[in-house]
């Protein structure tokens, strides 16, 4: 039997790391609790590429395609991200759980909203990384933070 612990890759911002936007967390202890056996592996691809507190960024529906916009300034960083999240499913190849922040617009999956050039929402969808990760990790099944706790941020 191998010793070898769990990998479980984990928003950072659930973990308690103040990487959001706004320069908060969203700890979520049950999450911490559910994997504690586990080599955590934090993620979180905007902090490290915008710098922590950061403008907002929105998933934006341009031209029949989803796109990573500054809310703003409205920069495409769509490329940016998408880079930085490969890099990252590179260096961690191997993971047996994944655990991302809901709504984000870079990890929210099947939760955050896309919004069109008028920022008004036309439906809900999933975040660049989460979609990247479901791409690179097809057999891992994918959670929110809301599975583990009772209620929602």
């Amino acid at each position: 039997m191998s010793s070898a612990k769990k990998k479980v890759i984990i928003s950072a911002c659930i973990l308690g790391e103040y990487c959001r936007y706004d320069g908060k967390t969203k700890e979520i202890n049950e999450v911490k609790e559910a994997f504690k056996g586990y080599e955590i592996i934090p993620f979180c691809p905007e902090a490290p590429l915008f710098g922590t507190p950061r403008e907002r960024i929105n998933v934006v529906a341009v031209n029949g395609e989803q796109r990573i916009m500054s809310d703003e300034t409205n920069v495409d960083v769509t490329e940016r991200l998408r880079e930085e999240v490969e890099r990252f499913c590179k260096e961690h190849p191997h993971a047996d759980a994944i655990v991302l922040k809901s709504k984000s617009p870079s990890c929210g999956y099947h939760t955050t909203p896309v919004l069109n050039e008028k920022k008004e929402t036309l439906y809900i969808g999933s975040g660049i990384a989460a979609k990247i990760m479901e791409q690179k990790f097809p057999n891992l099944k994918i959670e929110s933070e809301l599975h583990f706790k009772k209620s929602s941020n």
